[in-house]
């Protein structure tokens, strides 16, 4: 990247205040990257009458949650699975003036001890493996008798232990986490096991938020449906280029890669993904998401997407996701040392006059698709008052 033009750097809070100033002045906007927060952030400026142009380097619209059909005619999500879910009444309804959902609560099943048992962990799951009754009280007795107490949780493995005990975080978590992220359990921050819930109830739904589904025409249609605006220009195919500085940009990319790595790389896990099709199957498992936590296979997860789209044609696709260190970053690492890397990172970020950063990737998250989108009202917020 070629260098930054200098500058006096300024108090956080007066910087605060030229960005507004800056923003107003523009004519157009740059939005870099065209995912959920790109999107969010174009639509939201361009429905105030801001004129907005959105760049991407990739040749499709969506980011991660990008779908089509592959060449056998099944609806796929190209990289992994997204269900959509939120709690909150006011982003649902931001997505859906893009989009009419299918109904879908995610429903996951793990292959463990040659079985297939749902997940999140619930009574069932305990009745399957260990026989108790598949009551709530059972399963609530049995998870209290196998917890262990931590007196300082500091990692994943404390949570666990301290929720479903030391021989189900084996079971569930350990191979699981050790693909995953490459790292062991003890040593990712507690928050990556706070995210799974347990339920001493028969409810099998992966998540329980009020609002739950996929757009019922594909993820991309519904970006399309988002950026379909007079005051939005949409360029695909179209790295960011430092040339471009003269616009307010909103970036969404990683954040490293905005600062040429002065600092170094953050660390993100990526996924291969393997296709297997079934020409004279409908379906070829249960659910849409079969969960494998033994070390010993190679992928973690198995998707079938007919599930979630709910989709009606000949033959199905399966997906099988291997995690890796290496390719496009989905996911930031949770750990300590990589949050004290990124805040040097974020430290230079919140000096800029003209830049504003959102996203997974530009705030070193992980966040879910809501959260993405939030993220995106949020930063178009700040300059429209």
């Amino acid at each position: 990247m070629a260098k930054r033009r200098s500058q006096q750097w300024a108090p956080v809070a007066v910087v605060q205040g030229r960005i507004r100033q800056y923003a107003a002045d523009q004519p157009a906007m740059l939005v870099v990257g065209a995912g959920f927060t790109g999107c969010t952030i174009a639509r939201t400026l361009a429905d105030a009458g801001r004129r907005v142009t959105i760049i991407d380097k990739r040749s499709h619209i969506g980011g991660n949650a990008y779908d089509y059909y592959d060449e056998d005619g099944v609806l796929i999500h190209k990289y992994g699975p997204h269900g959509f879910h939120t709690n909150s009444e006011r982003i649902f309804n931001f997505i859906s003036r893009f989009t009419e959902w299918r109904d879908y609560p995610l429903r996951v099943l793990a292959f463990v001890e040659n079985k297939l048992v749902p997940f999140p962990i619930n009574c069932t799951t305990l009745h399957m493996l260990y026989g108790i009754e598949p009551t709530e009280a059972a399963a609530g007795a049995y998870l209290a008798n196998a917890r262990t107490y931590c007196e300082y949780v500091s990692s994943s493995y404390d949570v666990l232990t301290e929720s479903v005990g030391p021989v189900l975080a084996k079971v569930f978590y350990e191979g699981y986490t050790k693909k995953q992220w490459g790292l062991d359990l003890w040593q990712l921050e507690p928050s990556v096991a706070a995210r799974i819930a347990v339920r001493t109830t028969a409810d099998d739904r992966y998540h329980t938020d009020t609002y739950q589904g996929v757009p019922l025409h594909g993820y991309t249609k519904m970006f399309e449906n988002m950026v379909d605006h007079k005051n939005i220009k949409l360029e695909l195919n179209m790295p960011y280029d430092p040339a471009m500085r003269h616009y307010f940009t909103f970036w969404t990319g990683p954040i490293d890669e905005f600062y040429n790595h002065k600092f170094g790389p953050l660390p993100y896990r990526s996924l291969r993904f393997e296709r297997i099709h079934y020409k004279d199957v409908e379906y070829a498992q249960p659910v849409a998401q079969i969960n494998y936590p033994d070390v010993n296979v190679p992928y973690t997860r198995v998707l079938e997407y007919k599930h979630m789209t709910g989709q009606k044609c000949p033959g199905t696709t399966l997906i099988r996701e291997y995690p890796e260190a290496e390719g496009d970053p989905f996911y930031p690492i949770p750990r300590t040392i990589n949050q004290e890397l990124y805040k040097k990172y974020h430290r230079l970020s919140e000096r800029e006059s003209d830049v504003i950063f959102a996203g997974r990737l530009a705030q070193y998250r992980y966040y879910n698709m809501d959260q993405a989108v939030g993220a995106g009202i949020a930063a178009a917020e700040r300059i429209l008052g």
